[in-house]
């Protein structure tokens, strides 16, 4: 197969930058209008916290369906499937009624499902010599969009209200797909890599014990992240800080990892780098949540341990993204492995904030989530001994 032209290679990757975009935004904007959105749609408080669990649900659900359908009928095609799905969820929460707003939620998670598990193995089928500077962009791009999101939702909705603010934003997801739709030419033929080859699944993906590793260690940093986010604030405020200050330290633990999302594509395919990467990883979980334990109500010193435990947030989730590619020779077994493990990876994510809210202890959550931590580390440190998920397979 020739080499993709400049024209191309400049629309796929502006395509996979868009879709990017839109793979924490429509979750993330939810929070700071929460309250406003749910009283709109005549939503009881008790059923609020579905906006943000549904998602993580649909996600575990629906992340093998989604792997096989982009195996059948190309990962290109699949994504522009899936983001229609999240434009018409986006703009079916702005519908009054608590029907509308769940029903799509629901279908919000279904679009993100897509694009989480098929643009890693789109970027190794259409880019195989690219893969950690592109997966370094749409990385950066999604947690970018996701914190502004955040950081301005709430203010938008005080001004013009929580749906007019839904449907400007999701604008964005609207841009993708028409950009997308585009780029339907440049798709090729379902299960081809950019040897021309076409290339179709050998053996069970589950029949690997890799695989399991990688399934935990995605499954794992999903479990501590979404925990900690949730719960965080709440573990501080019990510390003994105001509200405020809890709220700024979880403010900085979220932002904090985002230069791994710049540096673990790329440091992940050199030497030594992806047992760094995992070091970063696991200690930095390890060592946030202990000083946190440690150092009681000194600000100064529990913004460090923010920081060093959201390095290991940052380092965690691009080191899973990574290991999707690096250790599967083909984009098929990227998105077969991709598919799998964050089928797991999102039900432990949407179960870990429910299970750590049942232990009446800051003490006891916090030593959990040093233990979590530690055993990521060991899956971690077992896929760094192994070059693909089949021993007999080799990267190309």
């Amino acid at each position: 197969m020739s080499r993709p032209t400049r024209r191309a290679i400049i629309m796929l990757t502006t395509g996979i930058l868009l879709i990017g975009a839109n793979l924490r935004l429509p979750i993330t904007m939810m929070p700071p209008m929460l309250d406003s959105v749910r009283r709109a749609a005549g939503l009881p408080t008790s059923l609020a916290g579905l906006l943000t669990t549904i998602p993580l649900l649909m996600f575990a659900v629906i992340s093998p369906v989604v792997a096989q359908l982009g195996i059948r009928r190309g990962n290109g095609q699949t994504l522009l499937l899936t983001m229609a799905i999240l434009v018409v969820g986006s703009y079916l929460r702005i519908i009054t009624g608590a029907w509308a707003l769940l029903l799509g939620t629901a279908l919000v998670g279904i679009g993100i499902a897509g694009g989480n598990v098929l643009l890693p193995a789109l970027i190794k089928e259409k880019f195989p010599d690219r893969i950690g500077p592109l997966t370094a962009v749409y990385s950066t791009t999604m947690s970018i969009v996701a914190s502004l999101a955040t950081a301005f939702a709430g203010v938008m909705s005080l001004h013009m209200g929580s749906r007019a603010t839904m449907a400007l934003l999701s604008l964005v997801s609207i841009v993708a797909l028409i950009f997308w739709f585009l780029c339907i030419p440049l798709f090729g033929h379902p299960q081809t890599l950019a040897t021309g080859k076409v290339v179709r699944p050998r053996r069970p993906i589950m029949s690997a014990p890799l695989s399991w590793a990688i399934m935990l260690v995605f499954g794992l940093q999903s479990l501590l992240y979404y925990s900690l986010l949730t719960w965080l604030p709440s573990l501080w405020a019990t510390a003994g800080f105001s509200q405020v200050a809890a709220t700024t330290l979880t403010t900085v633990f979220q932002f904090a990892g985002l230069p791994f999302s710049i540096l673990v594509p790329t440091l992940a395919y050199r030497r030594h780098g992806e047992a760094i990467v995992v070091a970063i990883s696991a200690g930095g979980y390890l060592f946030g949540v202990l000083g946190m334990l440690v150092f009681g109500t000194n600000f100064a010193l529990n913004c460090l341990c923010a920081v060093i435990a959201g390095f290991g947030s940052g380092a965690a989730f691009n080191l899973a993204i990574i290991l999707f590619q690096k250790k599967a020779v083909s984009a098929v077994d990227t998105a077969r492995l991709s598919g799998m493990s964050q089928s797991l990876g999102y039900l432990l994510g949407a179960v870990g904030p429910l299970v750590f809210g049942l232990i009446p202890s800051r003490v006891a959550v916090l030593l959990l989530a040093a233990v979590i931590a530690a055993i990521l580390g060991v899956c971690g440190v077992i896929t760094t001994t192994h070059r693909t998920i089949f021993p007999n397979e080799t990267n190309e």
